[in-house]
């Protein structure tokens, strides 16, 4: 079970930390575009405080106010059990593992750009869900609540779907990053974790694994809307001449070309001329 949940003062001193950069970030669009989460001003200025800097600053006051919400509901707890020093830790190693993550995935996307504390706070509930699986989860709007095991798999599924559909505007990348780092840190910081929950943390961990390792080893993935890695074949009927013309057929096989050369060779091999292909055909 959660303690009962007064102030905490890490959670405390984060928020009045927050809410100065994002003031400061409102008031001045040239300091939010100095410190947001840019993939051109990280990869090609070599600006990388931005990995931690983007986590200061928020679209708007809802978006503030939701993730210091979150942060403050669950960070008493994990002071109390591992002390102020270690949740710091906790916190801004998993706002920095939801960056990194981010920037792989969207490392060819230079104009990229994204804000808020969202991987950090995805890290400290993770954190808090593998040390207490059993403990319950109310979400917002909902006149229920649920146990965070099952939190965390619902969580974790919206992320996966949302990274490979590209669906709205959250940036699911850095959900999913710091939610991991959160738990690695976690189980790190507290090894018995692998004893007493280690269902838990297998349950998040493997098919994180398992995406991130077929996103990696097949970036068209993320291209191509319902592909899931599996070769993608011209359309035929059993006994009688195929319904589609030649010329289709021949996209398709272009195609898969194209989808063993990235499963081979990566995504950097296209030359720009067969990115466009890649492009136009997955459409």
């Amino acid at each position: 079970m959660l303690p009962d949940n007064p102030n905490s003062i890490v959670g405390l001193v984060l928020l009045f930390l927050t809410a100065a950069a994002t003031y400061q970030g409102f008031r001045h669009s040239a300091y939010q575009a100095r410190y947001d989460f840019y993939v051109d001003g990280i990869l090609v200025e070599r600006q990388y405080d931005r990995l931690l800097s983007s986590g200061f600053l928020h679209v708007g006051w809802l978006h503030f106010g939701f993730n210091m919400a979150t942060l403050l509901s669950f960070s008493f707890s994990l002071e109390l059990l591992l002390g102020p020093w270690r949740l710091l830790l906790l916190y801004f190693t998993s706002m920095l593992g939801g960056s990194i993550l981010s920037l792989y995935i969207h490392r060819h996307h230079g104009d990229y750009r994204a804000v808020g504390a969202s991987g950090a706070i995805s890290g400290v509930v993770f954190a808090t869900i593998v040390l207490f699986p059993d403990s319950e989860i109310g979400i917002l709007l909902l006149p229920f609540s649920i146990k965070g095991w099952i939190f965390a798999l619902l969580f974790l599924l919206v992320s996966i779907f949302g990274i490979k559909n590209k669906m709205d505007h959250i940036g699911h990348e850095a959900h999913l990053g710091g939610a991991i780092t959160g738990v690695l840190v976690a189980v790190a910081l507290q090894p018995g974790i692998l004893q007493q929950n280690w269902w838990v943390v297998l349950a998040i961990l493997v098919p994180v694994t398992l995406f991130l390792l077929l996103i990696v080893r097949n970036p068209a993935v993320l291209m191509i809307d319902n592909y899931w890695g599996e070769t993608i074949k011209s359309a035929t009927t059993i006994g009688r001449k195929p319904t589609v013309p030649q010329k289709k057929v021949s996209e398709q096989e272009e195609l898969n070309q194209l989808l063993d050369k990235i499963k081979t060779s990566g995504l950097a091999s296209l030359s720009p001329r067969e990115r466009q292909r890649l492009e136009a055909l997955s459409k």
